[in-house]
């Protein structure tokens, strides 16, 4: 009797944790919709608009017109050549720049050290445009380099002019790009056993050869994702070239701005700004797949 009343509740029991089950699989899923739509409302809604607007010339209809008339213009070619120039020095000067200053903080006692690597986090929410700031208060036509130099020799103006150059727009760059390498670099260097450095040392290694076979292989996959982060975030820039005022720098993005604003040549901009997208995801794809190898 009692085995017929067990052989009775089991399979009721079976039956609703299977039904308890199926409610907590499509609980999760209808909880995740919201934010979901959320989203594609707000992000991938526009971009839709963009694409769309890319393909829509103002005669009229749907047509790759604007992408043969953008890229047979020269100003697309010449904003994407100073793209991807002024991305990649800014690049190669951050890897440098960074690399150098992270071995300092994490292998140079000093004091305040611990200071400096926690303000490199703190550097990392400065907007764009505040470091541009600051450069220009210190070397722009009016700023203190200037004012000095002019109030020493007596010279009518000072000799700091790049700001307003390309390479015042590469300074700017690797200025405020520079911890973010640094960043994973010092994560990187924190699990690196300094027990190897000192054997190295005492095995009479030199500084330049224990930089070179011992902390540089464990830094290559920080730097190559720190790397590739400030490649994307390069090509994107636009506060930076903007505020410099440089003359004869135009960037994707200014020329997107400069489609958009100036010439209301909506086509166009949303062209370029398509262009701009495959070409940032491209490299954020190479990003994501750079940081999961070095395990960021």
């Amino acid at each position: 009797m009692a085995s017929a009343v067990t052989g009775d509740v089991r399979p009721a029991a079976s039956g609703s944790g299977t039904v308890l089950e199926r409610r907590a699989r499509w609980k999760g899923p209808a909880w995740a919709l919201p934010p979901v739509a959320v989203l594609a409302v707000v992000l991938l809604y526009p971009l839709l608009l963009v694409v769309q607007q890319s393909f829509s010339p103002d005669e009229g209809g749907t047509s790759f017109a604007p992408y043969t008339e953008v890229f047979a213009s020269a100003s697309f070619r010449s904003a994407l050549t100073t793209t991807v120039w002024l991305a990649a020095g800014a690049t190669a000067g951050c890897l440098v720049l960074g690399f150098v200053l992270a071995m300092v903080i994490a292998f140079v006692p000093f004091p305040g050290g611990k200071a400096v690597a926690r303000f490199v986090d703190v550097f990392l929410s400065f907007p764009s445009f505040l470091i541009t700031l600051a450069l220009l208060f210190v070397y722009g036509n009016a700023g203190m380099a200037n004012g000095l130099w002019t109030g020493v020799t007596g010279a009518a103006d000072g000799p700091f002019h790049f700001l307003t150059t390309p390479w015042g727009v590469l300074l700017a760059e690797i200025t405020y790009f520079t911890p973010f390498v640094m960043r994973p670099l010092l994560a990187a260097f924190s699990q690196l056993d300094t027990a190897q450095l000192e054997v190295a040392s005492s095995l009479g290694a030199g500084p330049v050869r224990i930089v070179r076979q011992v902390i540089l292989p464990e830094a290559l996959p920080a730097l190559a994702a720190g790397g590739s982060l400030v490649l994307v975030m390069c090509l994107n820039e636009f506060g930076i070239v903007l505020f410099t005022g440089a003359k004869g720098v135009t960037t994707l993005p200014m020329l997107v701005y400069s489609k958009a604003i100036l010439e209301s040549d909506y086509p166009a901009a949303c062209a370029v700004a398509v262009v701009n997208i495959v070409i940032s995801v491209g490299l954020y794809s190479l990003y994501r797949m750079v940081s999961r190898r070095a395990g960021a």
